[in-house]
């Protein structure tokens, strides 16, 4: 077995992406400036956010996700054993490596300050987080009223008799600057509780351990299961459509023809209206759902691809109507869950361990819900409107003869897109032909091209040398990165065409394999087969109810994968690595999700 990664500097370019580099920041690109530091580094690949080449405006998205968790670790919380975690693009994929704190007496030094500043957030952790949804939901208001315009042939009279003493041209350069700030600020929202929320668990979880060391990962998981998240409503609002559509007797009429076909057909009756009220009430917020992670522009939102949410209730009213309950098992994994804490409470033995056990239990089980209802109202939400306002402002630059589509927008890095503005701007403000019409059409045209070479690169999982041990709490609990996943990076898939994963939700499940690489793929799934995808999507919930279980590439014990599924009471490995590699749809399996074992049967 290799004791190590391919270094960076020994990836090659492929033939006809020559160039690729120009498409990206120029700190996000592995360079001779920082080699050694570089080479010294564990780069592993974002499959989690990232499993697919990301265009060039897509990148920022990650960019500043990745420099506000970062923050939050080291200047704001000063998390002990760990720092950041850092970003490279090669070849168009995106690399990240956790920086960790060797020295022992800096972590020591650094455990008093942690204990104050995260201390604070723990012991007002309710009063804190009822502020931050309103404070969120604030912010998905100012990116709402993000515009992008059209300059206009001349400025209205009111710019001229209110003396606003500035105008479109302005207002257009304005909006761009605010729909950055917009874009970070919400991400620096979004890494305000979730540190904290992993380190909790992550402390928890270590406690554990130390307590029961024969105890295993998914059991701790189990612990804190059978809590309400945001994340889930929108699976939850289908059910209730699809249940109201055959309470109201028009579930018929839901069930056949397009959306804008079904909406005109149950118009024309007093019960079809109520079905279409529900149906509109439900749309804002919970249809500003993404079928991917949320991460690429490209990925369909339901909001605006209607079509997605109506096949799901479509599925659903053909279950309630086969007397197959809706509902997600929440009384079993609750009962699961205080069965086991009892278990394991009765195993301590003494009082100072239970109480310390019965406190980090408490803190963990607060901190929980944030996990992933953040989710919805960052990457999904708030992630759904960035695109569409930039697809707004490429629509300008569409009218003005810069593109000839208005997504060619995301084929520009997030700071050439004032360059090309003030283009714009400078030829309406003068009067002279801009550049733009001449110059970016031969570049995006020669972008598209690399991006499409860069897509048939076969990206390795992981780079450098990796660490005796990882401490970065995401890069574990999230990512999945951990000395044993690399070591089986390392060694390959198994020769029995089996796989090993994380024991990410209990429970073991047979059945035929169904392997899919993104979400136009989940409408292929048939009842009692196994998912093997790279990674799930959190708006992928609806297809739990007809699954066995699942297998993914990526993802740790607190993927959504993992936290949705034992929420489903479905059996789920996740970070096998070679997973779609490996198996074939139809090949029947056998899943383990109590040991992490995947078992190819025929």
């Amino acid at each position: 077995m290799a004791d190590r990664f391919p270094s960076p500097f020994e990836m090659g370019t492929p033939a006809g992406a020559e160039g690729w580099q120009d498409l990206y920041a120029y700190s996000s690109i592995f360079s001779e400036d920082r080699r050694e530091y570089e080479d010294s580094m564990f780069w592993f690949q974002d499959g989690v956010h990232t499993p697919e080449v990301v265009p060039p405006w897509d990148a920022t998205i990650l960019e500043y996700a990745l420099i506000a968790l970062s923050q939050y670790n080291t200047r704001h919380y000063v998390i002990p054993p760990a720092r950041g975690v850092d970003v490279r693009i090669l070849n168009g994929y995106m690399y990240l490596s956790p920086v960790g704190v060797s020295d022992p007496a800096e972590i020591e030094s650094r455990v008093p300050e942690f204990m104050e500043r995260a201390g604070y957030y723990f012991q007002n952790w309710d009063k804190l987080y009822a502020a931050w949804l309103p404070k969120v939901r604030a912010l998905i208001d100012e990116l709402e009223a993000v515009s992008f315009e059209p300059l206009p042939n001349r400025e209205d009279m009111a710019v001229i008799t209110e003396g606003r003493g500035v105008g479109s041209g302005f207002e257009l350069v304005a909006s761009y600057n605010r729909l950055l700030e917009l874009v970070l600020k919400l991400w620096n929202y979004h890494f305000e509780f979730l540190n904290l929320g992993y380190a909790a668990y992550l402390d928890f979880f270590g406690f554990c351990k130390g307590l029961f060391p024969n105890i295993p990962d998914q059991a701790i998981a189990k612990m804190v299961a059978g809590v309400h998240v945001d994340l889930f409503q929108p699976d939850d609002e289908l059910k209730k459509l699809a249940v109201l559509a055959i309470r109201l007797g028009v579930d018929e009429q839901v069930e056949h023809g397009t959306v804008d076909e079904v909406l005109a057909r149950l118009d024309a009756n007093h019960d079809g209206r109520t079905w279409v009220t529900a149906w509109e009430e439900a749309k804002q917020p919970w249809f500003n759902f993404s079928a991917g992670s949320g991460f690429y522009h490209s990925d369909k939102v339901w909001l605006e691809n209607l079509e997605i949410p109506l096949g799901f209730i479509r599925n659903y009213i053909a279950k309630a109507r086969r007397g197959e309950s809706l509902e997600r098992p929440m009384a079993a994994v609750s009962t699961e869950r205080d069965r086991i804490v009892a278990e394991y409470t009765e195993l301590i033995g003494n009082d100072e361990d239970r109480g310390t056990f019965e406190a980090k239990l408490g803190l963990a089980r607060t901190v929980f819900p944030y996990v992933e209802n953040h989710n919805f109202y960052v990457e999904h939400w708030g992630h759904s409107i960035i695109w569409r306002k930039m697809r707004d402002l490429g629509g300008l630059f569409v009218k003005e003869g810069f593109f000839a589509d208005a997504d060619d927008i995301f084929l520009l890095q997030r700071n050439e897109v004032p360059a090309a503005i003030f283009d714009m701007y400078h030829s309406w403000a003068v009067g002279i032909p801009a550049r733009g019409p001449a110059y970016w059409p031969k570049e995006i045209d020669r972008r598209k091209g690399i991006l499409d070479v860069l897509r048939g690169w076969s990206a390795p999982p992981a780079l450098g040398k990796p660490p005796e041990v990882i401490t970065e709490p995401f890069t574990i609990m999230l990512w999945g990165i951990t000395s044993d996943s690399v070591e089986q990076w390392l060694g390959g898939a198994q020769e029995d065409g089996g796989l090993t994963g994380f024991a990410a939700s209990p429970g073991i499940a047979e059945g035929p394999a169904r392997v899919i690489f993104s979400a136009d793929g989940i409408s292929e799934l048939r009842d009692g087969e196994i998912l093997v995808a790279p990674l799930t999507a959190p708006s992928w919930a609806p297809v739990f109810g007809k699954i066995a279980a699942t297998v993914t590439d990526v993802g740790g014990i607190m993927s959504h994968a993992a936290i949705v599924c034992r929420e489903y009471g479905l059996p789920a490995v996740t970070g096998t690595a070679f997973g779609t590699k490996t198996v074939k749809t139809g090949q029947r399996l056998r899943v383990d999700g109590n040991t992490g074992k995947v078992t190819v049967l025929d």
